[in-house]
This record gives structure tokens, sequence and C-alpha cells, in this order.
């Protein structure tokens, strides 16, 4: 089988939604990306990425994932230790092994958080292999 010319039954329009209370562990002033014990932009685009990873795993074969290539994300709203936060990911473009996710991020009162996520589709095996 050669895998460069691989068809995968991925379709636009898949979803996922990835859900989890804001900790200490998740705020700017424990990253290091703020002094601010709010949410932190990196685990919100983190948890963007995992909705988008999640909405097409199960349609791949096996041995394939995807790796995340770029984010174009706007933080647009603060978000408090204790509330509950979640990402949404809809596939919106399909190109070959490069796929495009509508991503939007939420807590509990308001949209947080909204934008664009690409992924590539790889070949497990042959893209550790590379990296020795």
């Amino acid at each position: 089988k050669d895998g460069e010319n691989m068809e995968f039954s991925l379709n636009e329009g898949l979803k996922h939604i990835e859900k989890k209370t804001v900790t200490m562990n998740d705020t700017a002033s424990v990253f290091g990306s703020g002094a601010a014990e709010v949410f932190a932009t990196p685990m919100m685009i983190g948890l963007m990425e995992a909705a988008s990873m999640n909405a097409v795993k199960n349609y791949l074969p096996e041995g394939y994932s995807t790796v995340g290539i770029s984010v174009n994300i706007k933080h647009t709203g603060a978000t408090a230790v204790g509330k509950v936060v979640w990402a949404e990911a809809e596939l919106i473009e399909i190109d070959r092994k490069r796929l495009v996710f509508k991503v939007e991020a939420f807590d509990e009162d308001k949209k947080i958080g909204e934008g664009t996520h690409e992924r590539f589709i790889i070949d497990e095996q042959k893209f550790m292999d590379n990296l020795k």
C-alpha cells in the first residue's frame, strides 16, 4: 500500500468538544505565560488542539494520527480557577493530508476564544523514524 496516496475517509463538518475544569495548574501564572491566576492562553490552545485531534482520530486508519502545525487564535475572555471551560472544533477544510479546523472556546459565562487550527495527517511509524 502506498501511504502517500492513501485516501482518508474524512468529511468536512466532523466535530468534537473537549471539556475541563480550570485548576491552578492551568493558570497563566503557573504556566509562565502571564502574571494572573486565570486560564492560560497556551492551555486554551491545548484544549482546542485536543478537540481538533479527537474530531478526526477515529476516522483515520490504524497507525495514522495528526500533529498540530499551526494555530491562529484570539483569546478574548479571562476565566477564573474553578470554572468549566470547553473547546469546540469543526473540520472545515481538507487539503490532502492538511486539515483545517474552526475552533472556539467557552467558559460557563461566555465565549473566551476563537480561531483556526491546522493539523497534518501522519504515518506514526514513519514520523518517529524520521526523528532518529
